[in-house]
């Protein structure tokens, strides 16, 4: 029977272990039993945990601070591996102990991380503090799993360990789950959060100026408010602009779906989730040439140069008369499908134990 703990967070996980059998506290046999550590519980942390789940014993925690740390010590001595995702100061304190219980510990790089971009103040490698934790995470950790070669290369400036505990398994989209559906629309979109760091990394400005030099196509950008950067987003947008603030993810698939085009005209991604849902629904892709966006979008698409909303909307316009639309659904079902992200997690996690 579990106790009544202090967070909704803790009742939920309470409630799950006691009903579904997952856990630390429930002998499961001949299953290797999994730790999952995560500061908060976006789609491609929960595809992995769903992954996971299907294989193994998992016990699942959120990092909420310090106040966890006992309960995750304790679960490490009762699992087989920690699985952690982000390698910030969370991820520190699991390696520290894994290593010092003698169990193995995988950790995923996000890409904020390892990034170093003053001209937005993103990434941690700005700070000493924060760049030390995570170097020692990549230094120390069993195995450190990149989301893009570009991620990897990354990853690679800040360790003085080799490449040898690195490994490349990009992140997977559910091709059955985004796919077409109905005719496109004359509709360009982006999607992502909106807030002052965001709205910088994700090239939203650009997106909204470029609606200007075309009128007659609607754009939507589709994400929820953190604060009030939508409010000089919105006094610049033309009348052909609509913000949705947060959608369902049923409402985003079907944006997808309608959508001829979509934009992510960003200056840093490790990957660009939402770029690759958008492709596997036969969107047209229009990407800044920087970081993995390319790597992503192949020949499936258009580049254009960070913050250039004028040759942005060229694109835009070549985008929207192109049959590439296809062409992108299947360079995500051959690179990017859920299926091999499936297959090189427990490859990794087997190879370990």
């Amino acid at each position: 029977m579990c106790r009544p703990r202090r967070t909704v967070y803790e009742w939920w996980d309470c409630d799950l272990r006691d009903n579904n059998g997952i856990g630390g506290m429930t002998e499961m046999s001949g299953k290797i039993k999994i730790l999952f550590v995560y500061p908060y519980l976006s789609s491609f942390v929960k595809s992995d945990l769903e992954i996971l789940q299907r294989h193994f014993d998992v016990t699942l925690i959120q990092w909420t601070g310090r106040r966890v740390l006992l309960r995750v010590i304790w679960h490490i001595l009762r699992t087989d591996l920690s699985f952690i995702w982000f390698a910030g100061g969370h991820a520190a304190r699991v390696v520290i102990f894994s290593k010092f219980f003698r169990k193995k510990s995988i950790v995923v790089v996000g890409g904020f991380e390892v990034a170093n971009v003053p001209e937005i103040n993103y990434g941690l490698m700005l700070s000493p503090k924060s760049a030390r934790r995570v170097k020692y995470v990549l230094e120390n950790a069993d195995k450190v799993l990149a989301v893009s070669e570009f991620n990897k290369k990354e990853i690679l400036k800040h360790t003085n360990s080799n490449d040898k505990n690195i490994e490349l398994v990009y992140n997977g989209v559910d091709c059955n789950k985004f796919k077409p559906g109905g005719e496109k629309e004359n509709l360009v979109i982006t999607v992502g959060i909106i807030s002052e760091l965001v709205v910088k990394r994700k090239g939203f400005e650009t997106f909204v100026k470029a609606a200007k030099y075309l009128p007659n196509t609607k754009f939507i950008l589709i994400g929820p408010y953190l604060d009030n950067s939508i409010e000089p987003l919105k006094t610049r947008a033309p009348l052909n602009v609509e913000f949705t603030d947060f959608v369902s993810e049923m409402d985003l698939l079907k944006f997808y779906q309608r959508a001829k085009v979509y934009c992510q005209l960003s200056i840093y991604e490790s990957f660009g989730m939402a770029l690759a849902e958008a492709m596997a629904c036969e969107c047209v892709p229009i990407v800044t040439d920087n970081a993995a966006l390319p790597e992503v979008v192949g020949d499936t698409g258009f580049c254009v140069p960070y913050g250039d909303p004028k040759t942005t909307a060229e694109a835009i316009k070549e985008a929207m008369r192109s049959e590439k639309g296809k062409e992108a659904r299947e360079r995500i079902e051959n690179m990017f499908p859920f299926e091999k992200r499936e297959k090189k997690l427990i490859s990794e996690i087997k190879s370990l134990l």
